[in-house]
């Protein structure tokens, strides 16, 4: 998968779980804080988190889980994309 693609995953997860069609409308700038503009709170981080272990293989260590990886789309693409388990397809 590309960034692109992975971007699209957490939207489409977003608009199924939380904003019904409205998640890419929400957010507006992918640098946007997800935690400050209200578009996940602290459970909705854990539903996250396990949806992104499931859907790409990868195991996400505890001392990684903070806002500097996971607060806004950018950071959570990044994240994925560098993950030493992640696999491009």
């Amino acid at each position: 998968m590309t960034a692109a693609s992975v971007r699209q995953v957490v939207i489409d997860w977003l608009d199924d779980n939380y904003h019904f069609g409205d998640a890419e409308r929400l957010i507006g700038s992918d640098d946007r804080s997800f935690l400050k503009n209200g578009i996940l709170d602290s459970l909705g981080f854990v539903k996250l988190i396990v949806h992104l272990e499931d859907t790409f293989k990868i195991k996400i260590a505890i001392k990684e889980l903070r806002p500097s990886n996971f607060d806004s789309l950018s950071l959570i693409v990044q994240y994925v994309t560098s993950h030493r388990d992640y696999r491009a397809v």
